[in-house]
């Protein structure tokens, strides 16, 4: 179960991810208007097309703030917002300065000669990393991670690997991204901060491509359907940017566009993505990646469609209107489409940008964020399983979190797995062995047919991850659960007879994700109440999984 939640890392899961930063650019457009059969040699070069900036401090502050406003129009009346809505945010969104200006390459062949590049260079890269260690000039000593063993993963080829993602963005991105969130045991600290960039900044589309997009999926007057639209975007990422508009009755919004050519070439990307990993072996045996990889395809093709998205945004929305902490964007359905979804701007600060709070405010959005991912699984069957920091905007001014991004969204079977996965963690939770290997078995993480080797690794993994649900109070400044699972891992890659059931693979990288949060934040919060309290109110359909007694 969880060597799978630690190798949630490999996920290709994401959407739009904004990045924090104090000051926002003015950007200077300067594009082509080529036909797109000659853009194959402007997708080819990364290096020539430069992204112009001058300072321009009146975008400082919050995203809801119009002072400084560079359009011409009038700005409309606002309407008087839901008191429960999250306002008055100090710190805001808004897209890193290291993003830069680069057309996408939309066509199969652009986007191939990427990869084909990305692989030659990973080649040099290596035979270099290995001439520097066999000198003695690499710093490998200090890398801790597992993946640092390979040379193909030095330094110079993750910035290989993040340079090529960031231009080519869609699906294969999502590796970047997804590293850059894990555990500083399983990557270098080094090698984690390039990937940082990955998730902070994928580049953006020029002012040519983003108008493109929009008449095809709002019409040729799309831009008279806005009282003011924003062509620099605030956020941009792996599948689309997001823009900042107003609507003409008033109500600030967000605007998020997809990228062309992403949802097209889904498969292409990940199988040439894969194709690159396998030619090197960068990727060690025992992950099933077979299984992993046709899972990555089926959510990716959720997440660039975005009237799914929408649905799923209104139905989260729904579920958590009553809740005291937790709110969801309303979607503007007349300015939405399968390629572009608009909703309404809400202020707040990603929660990477948190780590300047006071720790009881810290402990607060941990505590809640980890009730939500209970709720989410046990009580709604449904969970936004992207656990990127950005999808989490905090109010400091109402207290409240903002939910965003909901392309991962999915349902889980209550009778054929919840039940069974309740009895695990509680099991867990409890101390009991024998019936963490019971649902175990049942749930179709082992066959039954696994050594006893692997069988004790299994267990005594879901018991360490079990730890946090067993104490009133649990200090993840403390923990070492990622270092005790670390020496188990190998052991259940060597000796794993199936891959984990599909629902995991989307579970475990959100429950993975929570529990990093949860650590960077150094939290002391009550896991232990939050499980009695679902565990009290559960109400079992699998009679199998029901206890003989609560």
């Amino acid at each position: 179960m969880q060597d799978n939640m630690m190798a949630s890392s490999q996920s290709v899961k994401d959407d739009v991810k904004p990045d924090l930063a104090e000051n926002e650019s003015t950007l200077r457009y300067e594009t082509t208007t080529k036909d797109d059969s000659n853009h194959i040699r402007e997708e080819m070069s990364t290096d020539d097309e430069q992204l112009h900036t001058k300072n321009d401090t009146s975008m400082k502050g919050s995203i809801n703030d119009q002072a400084g406003r560079d359009d011409a129009k009038p700005i409309p009346t606002p309407i008087k917002p839901n008191r429960n809505k999250p306002i008055g945010a100090k710190l805001s969104q808004s897209l890193s300065d290291r993003a830069r200006e680069r057309r996408v390459p939309s066509s199969r062949l652009g986007r191939l000669m990427s990869y084909g590049s990305l692989a030659a260079g990973l080649g040099v890269g290596a035979m270099a990393e290995v001439a520097r260690r066999g000198m003695g000039l690499s710093d490998s000593s200090d890398k801790i991670g597992v993946l640092d063993k390979n040379p193909l993963l030095s330094d110079a080829n993750a910035e290989r690997i993040v340079n090529t993602l960031c231009r080519v963005r869609g699906a294969a991105l999502k590796l970047g991204q997804m590293l850059s969130i894990q555990d500083s045991s399983m990557i270098n600290p080094d090698v984690q901060r390039i990937f940082e960039r990955v998730r902070q900044s994928a580049d953006f589309m020029p002012k040519a491509q983003l108008d493109k997009a929009m008449r095809t999926e709002l019409g040729n007057d799309w831009r008279n359907k806005f009282e003011s639209f924003d062509d620099k975007p605030f956020a941009a990422a792996s599948i689309g940017q997001v823009h900042r508009g107003t609507t003409l009755d008033g109500r600030e919004v967000a605007v998020k566009i997809q990228y062309p050519g992403v949802a097209d070439s889904i498969n292409s990307d990940i199988n040439n993505l894969m194709a690159v990993l396998n030619i090197w072996q960068i990727l060690p045996k025992g992950l099933y990646v077979e299984e992993f990889i046709e899972t990555a395809k089926e959510e990716l093709s959720w997440e660039c469609d975005y009237e799914r998205e929408a649905a799923s945004s209104q139905k989260f929305r729904a579920l958590v209107k009553d809740d005291p902490v937790f709110y969801v964007p309303e979607v503007i359905s007349e300015l939405s489409s399968k390629r572009v979804m608009t909703s309404e701007l809400v202020s707040g600060a990603p929660l990477d940008s948190a780590m300047s709070l006071d720790q009881d405010t810290k402990n607060f959005i941990a505590e809640n964020l980890l009730r939500l991912c209970l709720q989410e699984l046990f009580v709604f069957n449904y969970m936004q399983t992207d656990p990127n920091w950005s999808n989490f905007l905090y109010d400091n001014a109402t207290k409240r979190i903002c939910l965003l991004d909901f392309g991962s969204a999915r349902e889980y079977s209550k009778e054929n797995f919840v039940d069974g996965y309740l009895r695990i963690i509680k099991g867990a939770a409890d101390g009991k062995k024998e019936e963490v290997l019971e649902w175990s078995k049942k749930l179709g993480f082992l066959t039954g047919y696994e050594s006893k080797a692997m069988q004790n690794a299994h267990v005594d993994a879901v018991m360490i991850l079990g730890e946090a649900f067993s104490e009133d109070i649990f200090d993840f400044s403390t923990q070492t659960t990622t270092q005790r699972i670390q020496t188990i891992i190998p052991v259940m890659l060597k000796h794993r007879l199936t891959p984990p059931p599909e629902e995991t693979y989307s579970l475990h990288r959100k429950l993975s994700g929570s529990y990093l949060l949860c650590t960077k934040f150094s939290a002391k919060i009550q896991c232990k109440k939050s499980l009695d309290e679902i565990w009290k109110n559960y109400h079992f359909l699998n009679l199998e999984a029901a206890p003989t007694s609560s």
